[in-house]
């Protein structure tokens, strides 16, 4: 169908806001978001004390050791951007409990976003689908913000287009960044893309799963029709799109970073334990 779209849920902008400020505050939970206090500050050299200089600078070590008060220098760290590749592809929508892949996919991305906001990481965002959608990194909350309610509109007919849209963006980028993939990947290519992607920039896949794609059990063969292209096949109550074992060994020799999301489960402390754990959200550049 044909340019047809459908509001995500019935939040409106005002409720949206609320749910991924408490998820990003869950995600941001224990860790300092000052950029010049604690973690938000690098050390670089001591140098001689000057008339002015704060006493709580005072190097003691290294005054000590010369016979004359000296000071430490910090440097503010350059955060490294965070894309966020959204699968808007048709596959995300279809579901078989309230709420879709591509709901919970949203929510995520809007956590994840504000949280990397907090720690002064720039935010872009890429829509793995057919539509154009690609917004740069930015510190602009605003722009975050207009891009994700945008998003909360979707439709029934796009392909994904991860595999392609990681190719396209690549060369484009000038420095290391952090990706955060939240998707199905129902992409054949989505692997091996993934992996090239991952000799160059750090990456992190949340993989987003229906109950019903856990297996029919004892369903034998049926027929379906393919989300996003409309075309029918038969397949097996036990066969799934992608391989849970091949795409789980490959994450682990790619070193990427890997979580797969029900939409039937609680899904906020492992998230947080994920991207705690990993130290993802507001890494610095390297």
């Amino acid at each position: 169908m044909e340019g047809y779209l459908e509001r995500l849920d019935p939040l409106d902008s005002r409720r949206f806001r609320i749910v991924v400020r408490k998820l990003a505050d869950s995600l941001s939970y224990g860790t300092d978001r000052s950029r010049f206090l604690g973690a938000g500050i690098e050390y670089v050299q001591s140098r001689p004390y000057e008339a002015g200089d704060s006493v709580r600078l005072i190097d003691w070590r290294v005054t000590a050791r010369t016979g004359r008060h000296h000071v430490k220098e910090y440097e503010s760290p350059k955060r490294m951007p965070c894309y966020l590749l959204i699968d808007t592809s048709a596959s995300m929508t279809v579901s078989s409990v309230a709420r879709s892949k591509y709901e919970l996919a949203l929510q995520i991305a809007g956590g994840v976003a504000f949280a990397c906001l907090d720690r002064v990481s720039p935010v872009g965002m890429v829509g793995v689908g057919e539509r154009d959608l690609l917004l740069r990194p930015t510190l602009s909350r605003g722009q975050v913000l207009r891009w994700l309610l945008e998003l909360r509109r979707y439709r029934f007919d796009e392909r994904t287009t991860l595999a392609r849209r990681i190719r396209e963006i690549t060369p484009t980028l000038t420095q290391r960044v952090l990706f955060v993939v939240l998707s199905d990947l129902h992409d054949e290519g989505a692997l091996v893309a993934l992996r090239h992607l991952a000799t160059i920039h750090d990456c992190a896949v949340v993989e987003l799963r229906d109950p019903a794609e856990e297996g029919l059990r004892g369903g034998g063969f049926l027929r379906a029709s393919e989300a996003e292209t409309g075309e029918p096949f038969e397949t097996h109550g036990r066969k799934r799109f992608l391989d849970p074992r091949v795409a789980a060994n490959l994450f682990r020799k790619s070193g990427i970073d890997h979580l797969v999301v029900r939409t039937d489960l609680p899904f906020v402390d492992r998230l947080r334990r994920f991207f705690a754990s990993r130290g993802l959200i507001g890494r610095g550049a390297r």
